[in-house]
């Protein structure tokens, strides 16, 4: 059991603060590590470390983190990969199409099968954990899909298990259920139009949000922030329109393998 949060705002601001309260509000959910990934106009910057949310973060790791308009953070109860700083997400990969953060709760029946058939097309892994696994299934799906909704769509036709995911992009924020819905996810909106994702809704409390509704397990659920007023406020004598984040739902086909008897 971990806990998951990730948060959108339609400003650049003090994001990682708001993941550090949501983390700490979850903090029943795993005590073993915890990690925060602050995206920064597409700059991604990350502290991960072992121990508790209030042992990792100080006042002077917070300070290192930067402002930015997204952020995702996790606190793991690890039941797959030994604890070690390795292990600590979110999972942060680089590749062609751009950058994804990945945290994950849940336990994944076939992540051994699938990590192999990576390790023998070339893939080389940093962790023991399955949530490596996903990511990098996620990735090699990037790169042969037009968007990452359709790669995380995609993905999930191929998880086996019981999981929840909030994944974080340079412009974009996925939040997804496997299709029994047994790990919880729900999202809510802060007073500014900013949005929260969390495992629980304790943490939506914890920051101010107000619950709007759990995940669905039949959809994955993406964020997408349109921006209109970088750089100037003004062009010629029109005025820009502010920042606004509209909600993709995202419904995805999921193959059931039939069992028993034909």
């Amino acid at each position: 059991m971990c806990g998951v949060f990730g948060v959108m705002s339609t400003k650049k601001e003090n994001v990682a603060g708001i993941v550090y309260y949501g983390l700490y509000a979850l903090q029943h959910r795993g005590q073993e590590s915890c990690g925060i990934v602050v995206n920064d106009d597409g700059v991604f910057s990350s502290y991960k470390d072992l121990g508790l949310v209030s042992e990792v973060f100080s006042k002077d790791t917070l300070s290192y983190l930067p402002e930015g308009a997204m952020a995702v953070g996790h606190v793991r109860y690890g039941t797959t990969g030994g604890t070690t700083r390795n292990n600590c997400q979110p999972i942060e990969v680089n590749h062609q199409k751009g950058k994804m953060a990945l945290a994950h709760n849940g336990n994944l029946s076939n992540a051994l099968e699938l990590r192999d058939k990576l390790e023998l097309s070339g893939a080389i892994f940093h962790t023991t954990s399955d949530t490596e696994t996903i990511a990098y299934v996620i990735t090699r799906e990037r790169l042969m899909t037009p968007s990452i909704e359709e790669a995380v769509s995609n993905t999930m036709n191929l998880l086996e298990g019981a999981y929840s995911l909030v994944l974080m992009s340079s412009t974009k924020m996925i939040a997804a259920r496997d299709p029994y819905g047994f790990r919880p996810l729900c999202y809510g909106k802060m007073s500014d139009e900013t949005y929260v994702v969390a495992s629980e809704s304790c943490a939506l409390s914890a920051v101010g949000a107000e619950f709007i509704r759990i995940c669905f397990p039949v959809k994955s659920w993406c964020l997408v922030k349109t921006v209109w007023n970088q750089g100037k406020n003004t062009v010629g004598n029109r005025r820009r329109k502010p920042a606004s984040l509209n909600i993709s739902i995202c419904k995805t086909r999921f193959r059931h393998r039939r069992c028993g008897r034909p």
